[in-house]
């Protein structure tokens, strides 16, 4: 995405009008940004910045982890119980009838049931984070060594409250976040980029090192990317979760009610 890219209207007013959006994530079967779509009379597109990965099994084998040699596992997201199952599957080993799973969610946990037999196996589930699972983890961590798959990014909340909590665990880099390739947008124009996650930001200066936000508003989800969108030096038009605003979606409608009047 060079600096003919994803160009914005060349309007200078302070809530100039958005009438075309370009979200850094897969399209969704239902969303609110329909409804936004809708009402304000615009154009939104999805197109995920990152995708996943597998980690090979001869590069799982250079960690020396064995997933066998685990009484438990916790599972955060779809991916971390995909490439579990299938580098178990890769490396020929039996996953035992007593392994215990800690999910994070009840998706998780759900989705869980394509691998297991989910009523004979032992399933903590959590709300939403780790926290959740205080008690059982309190139970378990004295007789138990938990194994936690993850990305190259890691799960920093979770290895860092299972150390507080002083669990015997060993986190395994199974799959990988990497940049996606753009280049078939380097001359599509948008309005507005909205990003959820600072890999995203990475992952458009990988493909457009010479990008330039010029009249672009730039709409960012959390602390941490909203810091790496600083770390680049784009203006940030759109934040969330802000108070009374716990959505991007909701960001969104509110800018759009200024912007699109």
């Amino acid at each position: 995405m060079g600096t003919n890219s994803i160009k914005a209207s060349s309007t200078s007013s302070p809530k100039r009008t958005v009438k075309t959006i370009l979200v850094s994530q897969p399209k969704p079967e239902r969303s609110p940004y329909y409804d936004i779509e809708k009402k304000y009379a615009i154009q939104i597109d999805w197109r995920p910045f990152n995708h996943v990965e597998p980690v090979t099994e001869k590069e799982f084998r250079k960690y020396r982890i064995r997933p066998d040699e685990f009484q438990a596992v916790v599972m955060t997201s779809k991916n971390s119980i995909d490439h579990f199952f299938r580098l178990c599957e890769e490396m020929r080993v039996k996953v035992s009838q007593d392994m215990k799973y800690f999910c994070t969610s009840e998706t998780v946990a759900h989705y869980l049931q394509k691998f297991i037999q989910y009523r004979k196996r032992k399933v903590f589930v959590g709300e939403r984070s780790i926290q959740d699972l205080s008690s059982a983890l309190q139970k378990h961590k004295t007789t138990t060594r938990f194994l936690v798959p993850c990305s190259n990014l890691g799960k920093e909340d979770v290895i860092d409250y299972l150390k507080q909590k002083e669990v015997n665990f060993e986190s395994a880099v199974m799959y990988k976040s990497v940049s996606s390739d753009l280049s078939d947008l380097r001359d599509i124009f948008y309005d507005m980029l909205i990003f959820f996650s600072p890999q995203g930001i990475e992952s458009l200066f990988e493909n457009f090192p010479d990008f330039q936000q010029n009249n672009t508003r730039i709409a960012v989800f959390g602390n941490i990317t909203a810091k790496a969108a600083e770390e680049h030096h784009l203006n940030i038009d759109v934040v969330a979760p802000a108070p009374g605003i716990p959505s991007m979606s909701m960001a969104l409608d509110k800018y759009l009610q200024e912007s699109n009047k």
